[in-house]
């Protein structure tokens, strides 16, 4: 029987990977995510179904789960780079909101959907889940906050047959890996090459990890060869943490 997965924020970057790769395992994957324009952009060719929804938004992420589905991937997330005094309110409260509530929203819709044993529940998670950072107060604070949940969650799910786990990765070659580099280079004054060794230096093989690499993780917890890893919280990050 094909399997029904969903991957939030999948219209981009990590998700766009992650949507790619599970149809490549013969799946049926819907991808879901605010903007319609990169939705049908990366469902081209691919037969993905496309859902837009705002993962802040109660309403619209239970109205994803008419139908239920067997792995659902809570991708979607944003952050800011600054120290603590210099991050507003504002920005503060909408970083915890699409990453921490987006994806417990996300993996409540789940589960009241009636997910069945064997089902898988991924949250995108980060290194900053699992270390501070003086630039990312707001970003670390909602990603730890997602790793509290997977494993809290995993511990109530366990007994249904179905995991919840936390994929922890580095800089991914992305959008939001770029925004950093570019406002490296416009904050210090400094050329792409030196702003990108400072992005990736806390990574021991010196380089950005590619999203296809996130994703091969979150096809292997989708498997069944995974069913007995859960509450894990696994890093893609070269050996960084």
């Amino acid at each position: 029987m094909t399997r029904r997965v969903l991957v939030t924020g999948g219209g981009t970057g990590i998700g766009k990977a992650i949507a790619h790769a599970f149809a490549a395992d013969g799946c049926h994957v819907t991808i879901a995510g605010r903007r319609r324009e990169p939705l049908e952009a990366a469902a081209e060719g691919l037969g993905l179904e496309i859902r837009v929804a705002d993962v802040t938004d109660e309403a619209q992420v239970e109205a994803l789960f008419a139908t239920s589905y067997d792995v659902v991937v809570a991708n979607a997330g944003t952050g800011v780079a600054a120290r603590i005094e210099d991050v507003e309110l504002e920005e503060w409260q909408r970083t915890l909101m699409v990453n921490m509530t987006g994806t417990f929203l996300t993996f409540r819709a789940a589960l009241r959907a009636g997910m069945e044993p064997g089902g898988r529940l991924i949250a995108i998670a980060s290194t900053a889940s699992l270390q501070g950072g003086a630039q990312i107060p707001a970003y670390a604070a909602s990603k730890h906050g997602v790793l509290g949940l997977v494993r809290s969650v995993a511990q109530s799910v366990a007994k249904r047959g179905i995991t919840c786990n936390a994929i922890c990765p580095g800089f991914v070659d992305t959008e939001m890996a770029e925004s950093a580099i570019t406002g490296l280079m416009a904050r210090h004054g400094i050329p792409r090459e030196k702003a990108l060794k400072m992005v990736v230096g806390g990574n021991p093989m010196q380089r950005l990890i590619a999203p296809e690499e996130v994703a091969a993780t979150a096809v292997f917890l989708a498997s069944e060869g995974a069913a007995s890893v859960n509450g894990h919280a696994m890093s893609v990050s070269g050996g960084e943490i």
